[in-house]
């Protein structure tokens, strides 16, 4: 069966989305577009990873866990986990790699930590829209060697993906990269291409899903993903674009 995927969400915790971008108002609304599958990205941090669950539970969608990591090198990599728990480790271990930058809220954003029903838990004074310490092959590495999916993101955008940052797509064994524009998918070297909305507004939700062919059994009883299947699936490229026949 396809299922409607988006790999690249923001919330309220990503200093540059919108303080309306609550995991709430992501679920209602992915929801009401008909996304089955979701991940929660916020910049270097997974800390509404919890409320996501709740949100996505009570929408009926899948969520995936992860977030849009920055390397040294100022490159944007998706690091996705099928269970909160994972993501919020993996979080807390790039929390201690990131550059320590003086984070001023009125210039740089806020970062806020919600519950499934948007009351504010914490305010984090670390700023989370710096790069960490470790370059985008070491990255890449501890994301895998975490357990997680590792995707690099809108590699074609001439801002933070790996294409403009470092001039190539350096080869490694990626679960698949994202592209902005599927069209061009001669960026891809090959790998299973995923687009994503990178929504930080509201109105950014599903604009850029794809459809991904997956098994039966995709869903744990608890109502997660199987990652090994998803993983598999990725692999094999049976993947709907938008607007690629």
């Amino acid at each position: 069966m396809y299922i409607k995927a988006d790999f690249h969400n923001h919330s309220c915790l990503s200093p540059c989305g919108s303080l309306q971008m609550s995991p709430a108002v992501l679920a209602r609304r992915a929801a009401q577009l008909g996304l089955q599958l979701v991940a929660l990205t916020d910049h270097n941090s997974a800390l509404n990873a919890p409320a996501w669950q709740q949100c996505a539970a009570r929408e009926g969608i899948v969520p995936l866990f992860g977030m849009e990591a920055t390397t040294a090198e100022e490159v944007h990599v998706l690091c996705l986990f099928g269970e909160a728990p994972a993501a919020l480790d993996f979080g807390a271990e790039l929390r201690e790699l990131l550059l320590p930058v003086p984070y001023n809220p009125d210039k740089l954003g806020d970062q806020v930590v919600v519950d499934a029903d948007e009351n504010v838990l914490d305010l984090p004074q670390q700023y989370f829209g710096t790069a960490l310490t470790v370059g985008y092959d070491e990255l890449c590495i501890l994301a895998r060697t975490r357990g997680a999916l590792v995707i690099p993101a809108h590699i074609d955008r001439p801002m933070c993906g790996v294409l403009n940052q470092l001039g190539f797509l350096p080869p490694w064994d990626y679960d698949a990269v994202e592209l902005m524009r599927p069209a061009d998918k001669g960026k891809a070297a090959g790998y299973t291409i995923t687009t994503g909305s990178d929504a930080h507004y509201p109105e950014h939700i599903g604009r850029r899903p794809f459809s991904i062919q997956l098994p039966e059994n995709w869903q744990t009883p608890q109502g997660l993903v199987r990652l090994d299947l998803l993983a598999a699936a990725l692999r094999t490229n049976d993947i709907l674009l938008p607007g690629v026949p």
